[in-house]
């Protein structure tokens, strides 16, 4: 193992000890995965720790893993002609109302996902956490450490229904007031409930049952080559994180 991937792991299991998992390490960004009960300490001490003093919250997203690692391409070993060669069925977001995916049977569906930058030690990480409850995803809010978690905190509770616990003010602020639903879930369809246009005989906004049909527009192809090789540093502490694991 790399002395960079090695100086990496001991510094995350110096300072955070077993309240956050190492998943690996992609593009020199490492990946740490934090219980929710320890979420705002495991935050804390990453921007106060000198050595880490991650004092910038760059982004926050919210993540729905319904349908995780279902596909409607053939992303390997499709052909190069044809507009639909890399399509086999309707995915996540593209079905029937009466045909909408269940979520029964997925532990952790809905998680947080961090991005940190320090300055000072010019590093960057990435956090995840999953929410306990499927049905009312709640996360401890981090707006008291960064206070740029704020809009983005409002944005992952409109379009995911991600309740942040502790925020101020969290409202919808990417939809309507009036919106029903989280329009980036996966049992969320693409195409909408209703259709909205101004009816100039009524002089007023009304809502219709939507026409458009679910399809597939662009066929995904995933090809092998250099873009998706990881560096020495990225798997040294991949590799390393699976050891301690087992």
């Amino acid at each position: 193992m790399s002395n960079p991937a090695k100086a990496v792991s001991e510094l995350f299991s110096t300072h955070l000890g077993d309240r956050a998992t190492l998943l690996g390490v992609h593009r020199g960004v490492p990946t740490l995965e934090v219980a929710v009960d320890n979420w705002l300490e495991v935050c804390r001490i990453l921007r106060e720790e000198p050595q880490l003093g991650f004092e910038q919250l760059t982004d926050l997203c919210g993540v729905d893993y319904l349908g995780y690692g279902q596909t409607e391409w053939e992303t390997d070993e499709a052909t190069s002609e044809g507009f639909s060669r890399g399509v086999e069925a309707l995915g996540p977001g593209r079905f029937n109302w009466s045909q909408r995916p269940e979520s029964e049977g997925i532990e952790q569906r809905f998680a947080v996902v961090v991005h940190l930058m320090s300055y000072a030690n010019n590093r960057r990480i990435r956090l995840r956490c999953f929410a306990p409850d499927e049905g009312l995803p709640i996360v401890p809010s981090l707006i008291d450490i960064w206070r740029s978690a704020d809009w983005y905190e409002r944005e992952a509770f409109d379009l995911f229904g991600i309740v942040f616990e502790g925020h101020p003010d969290l409202r919808r602020i990417m939809t309507d007031y009036g919106f029903t639903g989280h329009p980036f879930r996966k049992d969320f369809p693409l195409i909408g409930n209703v259709a909205v246009r101004y009816d100039p005989e009524r002089k007023r906004v009304v809502y219709e049952p939507v026409e458009i049909e679910p399809r597939v527009l662009v066929p995904r192809v995933i090809r092998d080559d250099s873009r998706y090789q990881p560096d020495d540093i990225d798997q040294s502490v991949s590799q390393l994180a699976s050891e301690k694991a087992e």
